[in-house]
């Protein structure tokens, strides 16, 4: 089953892609919540190449690495990817001065449907306000 999330971000789309393929910025919007944050980031932005970001609880009690495979990238218009067996697509939707973000990828069992759309819906909002905080 595919789960599709979105949020509009209020900057342009040069602002909005740096923002998501840097790792200095991954690092920066990269959590669900406040006890959470990304520790490392390393992105290889091209057809076959790496992405991984270190997630972990600020407490040391848990962390794990996101990570996967470009198999898709259109500068300022996609990226598609593959992680464990799963597939993820993000759109970046030019919107004239906002641009519409948006994901879907495959669920996984371990959590219910509204727990990983809620997860991932967190963390597109984090990535939102940190691109129109820096404006």
């Amino acid at each position: 089953m595919k789960i599709t999330i979105e949020t509009k971000v209020a900057a342009p789309i040069e602002e909005v892609w740096r923002a998501w393929t840097t790792p200095d910025d991954i690092k920066q919007w990269n959590a669900a919540s406040d006890d959470w944050h990304t520790t490392a980031s390393t992105v290889d932005l091209r057809v076959g190449g790496a992405f991984s970001s270190r997630m972990e609880a600020k407490d040391g009690s848990f962390g794990f690495d996101f990570a996967g495979t470009y198999t898709r990238v259109v500068p300022h218009e996609l990226i598609e990817m593959e992680f464990g067996g799963r597939t993820a697509l993000v759109e970046f939707l030019d919107r004239g001065g906002s641009v519409v973000v948006r994901e879907s990828f495959d669920a996984e069992e371990t959590h219910s449907i509204e727990q990983q759309r809620q997860g991932w819906q967190a963390i597109l909002n984090r990535f939102a306000r940190h691109v129109e905080s820096r404006r």
